[in-house]
């Protein structure tokens, strides 16, 4: 039943829009009988929410996932930095973990500019797609690096997006080199991004931290410093906290 239940929310990802029972139904491919059930006890736990004749994720979800142990300290100690970032460049500003083959966003400040951006706090992007991601496919260790360049093939978001295991070695390769993370229109067309990677005293980051900004406006010169600096700043306080 737990599992049944679980796949009622994951048709919720990555947008968390509204579905009405048969697209749940369908998603799932459970009978509408069977949906109809299960969504009728996640409404009464507060995990859905009714939203006309459709289901959309609720409030309790949102509860629960702030309290999570490790994202959580994380976020409420990046935070300052994630400001400070913010400030420097006013541009949109993004810190994000690995989850299995992607990147999950614990935060997010937007910039002046509204950006045509699929990411999204609690969201996940594939790795291989992101500033962020490549940030940390450099310097998360070989077993995350397997992990990604295993079956099923890398898809890509654009037509920018790297989906050619070289291609991506070799990116890989210049973030370690370089320490920094480069993305030119391979998550949404238009953005640009840079990202650094975020230790807590190790040499395998945490996370990483980027800004996303319009292609026109892309000046990896100017942003790589506030970028560097703002997640320096932020793994030297990880490792005192630690």
């Amino acid at each position: 039943m737990l599992d049944k239940a679980a796949a009622i929310l994951d048709c919720f990802r990555p947008d968390g829009g509204t579905y009405r029972l048969a697209e749940l139904a369908e998603r799932t491919g459970f009978s509408k009988t069977t949906a109809h059930r299960l969504s009728a006890d996640l409404v009464r736990l507060g995990f859905l929410e009714r939203e006309g004749v459709g289901y959309r994720l609720g409030g309790r979800l949102f509860e629960l996932g702030t309290l999570v142990p490790r994202r959580h300290g994380l976020r409420e100690t990046a935070l300052p930095f994630v400001q400070d970032l913010y400030e420097a460049t006013h541009e949109t500003v993004h810190l994000g973990v690995v989850e299995g083959r992607d990147v999950v966003y614990v935060e997010r400040i937007h910039g002046h500019d509204p950006l045509p951006l699929p990411s999204r706090v609690g969201g996940r992007l594939p790795l291989h797609c992101t500033g962020v991601g490549k940030a940390l496919l450099a310097f998360s260790g070989p077993e995350l690096t397997e992990l990604a360049f295993a079956e099923p093939p890398l898809t890509g978001l654009t037509p920018y997006s790297i989906t050619d295991p070289d291609r991506l070695r070799t990116a890989v390769e210049q973030v370690q080199a370089s320490g920094l993370a480069y993305e030119e229109q391979e998550a949404a067309l238009g953005v640009c991004c840079i990202a650094a990677p975020v230790f807590d005293g190790g040499g395998t980051a945490v996370a990483a931290l980027s800004v996303a900004v319009p292609r026109a406006r892309f000046r990896p010169a100017r942003l790589a410093p506030a970028v560097r600096t703002a997640a320096l700043g932020l793994s030297r306080t990880l490792r005192r906290h630690g």
